[in-house]
């Protein structure tokens, strides 16, 4: 796989011993990739800070800095887009070229953070991250458009306010909204070439938020890690945009009233990994939550929230402490309210899901999959025929055709990286 590497002359000149690596200050550096001169290159230019970390391929320290994607060709050649098959990507991990790191001490404030290669990161065995779960993340996507050189970020904005909620709730210093939109955008451009073609998928985002600081009694860690990678990804589900058939969970609960159930922890999703195995096991695709208290409620599937459609009515189930506020939950609400449909906000009992019209999912990683059967105590119903029901279909049509700068941003959600 095609990897970006450290110009010759970085490599030569500045592989410092670890005694020199604390000290030296590098004035004046730039990192180039394996492609065609008519390609993009990054600069890093340093700020006056100190030496702060180091990369973790060649031991070296540099200043923070901030990233400058500079082109030199004013347009896009395939050189330009990573040499893999985009047909068949998938929703995993692959390692690309750069993540920003930006750390912060337990009361104080984030300072600029840096654009470092990707790989391993180094915490102590007692940090309050594997200790005590102290961590947030997120999940975003940039789309490369059809002209194939600019390239747009969704609702950035939202993620980092959510993020700052969940800190709260954990004891987390977070960063400012700003600080985190100018790291994402770094490391997006940083990782250009890693954003599939249009229709070819997306470049996912994750950003995370970690106690790293070592503390052996149960407290807030004495310092934290803000870091953003990303990777190129296809469809979540293996079924693509095909229906998927859930089933309804009455014993295990994803979230409890007054819980993190609200808040993008990493605890949430540890949680939910006993029943989706079980029902993955079985053949379904994931499971669907119900209330912990009356157990007849809808609260969400393992990682994305639930949507029905009865009479041309879009029901969800109501943000009260126990259900993730999803971006795109919010999107699709916005969006449906836009095309003239009524939306609830409400309890949605389980038997309302079996009398639906259509039932469908969204998030990040699904954007919007249509359920294609529910099972509850033994009982399966199905929807459609195979498809998408006709609001979900056209749910989906206009919030990825923003999303992918195929239609005009009447909403004002897309963020244009060029």
């Amino acid at each position: 796989m095609e990897r970006a590497t450290l110009s010759p002359s970085l490599n030569q000149s500045y592989l410092l011993s670890p005694s020199r690596a604390s000290t030296t200050r590098l004035h004046s550096f730039s990192f180039t990739r394996n492609l065609s001169p008519s390609t993009s290159s990054i600069k890093l230019q340093p700020s006056s800070s100190s030496v702060s970390s180091s990369f973790i391929n060649g031991g070296v320290s540099l200043t923070r800095c901030n990233a400058v994607l500079s082109n030199s060709s004013s347009s896009t050649d395939a050189s330009e887009v990573a040499d893999i098959d985009w047909d068949n990507i998938g929703f995993g991990l692959k390692p690309t070229d750069y993540m920003y790191v930006m750390k912060c001490n337990l009361g104080g404030e984030f300072s600029n953070g840096e654009l470092q290669r990707f790989g391993n990161i180094e915490v102590s065995p007692s940090a309050g991250v594997l200790n005590y779960g102290q961590g947030l993340f997120e999940g975003m996507k940039a789309y490369r458009k059809q002209d194939g050189k600019n390239i747009l970020l969704f609702r950035p904005e939202e993620n980092a306010t959510r993020m700052r909620c969940g800190a709260e709730r954990m004891c987390m210093p977070a960063p400012t909204i700003d600080q985190f939109v100018k790291a994402v955008k770094a490391t997006v451009l940083a990782n250009k070439r890693w954003v599939p073609p249009p229709g070819k998928g997306s470049l996912y985002i994750r950003p995370l938020l970690m106690g790293t600081g070592a503390v052996l009694g149960l407290a807030p860690a004495p310092e934290y890690t803000f870091l953003v990678y990303v990777s190129p990804v296809g469809n979540y589900f293996k079924e693509g945009v095909s229906p998927i058939n859930l089933i309804v969970e009455s014993e295990f609960h994803r979230a409890t009233p007054g819980g993190t159930g609200g808040v993008k922890t990493i605890g949430n999703y540890a949680a939910v990994l006993k029943a989706q195995s079980v029902a993955k096991a079985k053949g379904y695709s994931d499971v669907l939550y119900l209330d912990c208290i009356y157990k007849r409620y809808l609260e969400e599937v393992s990682s994305c929230n639930i949507f029905i459609v009865k009479d041309n009515v879009v029901s969800t189930p109501e943000i009260r402490g126990t259900i993730l506020p999803g971006i795109t939950r919010k999107s699709i609400v916005d969006v449906a309210r836009s095309q003239g449909l009524k939306v609830e906000e409400r309890n949605v009992t389980v038997d309302e899901l079996l009398e639906a019209d259509e039932v469908f999912c969204t998030g990040t990683a699904v954007v919007v999959s249509p359920v294609g059967s529910i099972t509850y105590k033994g009982k399966r119903v199905s929807y459609g025929e195979g498809s998408f029901g006709p609001v979900s279909e056209k749910l989906y049509t206009v919030l990825t055709s923003l999303q992918m700068g195929l239609t005009e941003d009447n909403m004002k959600w897309t963020v244009n990286l060029s």
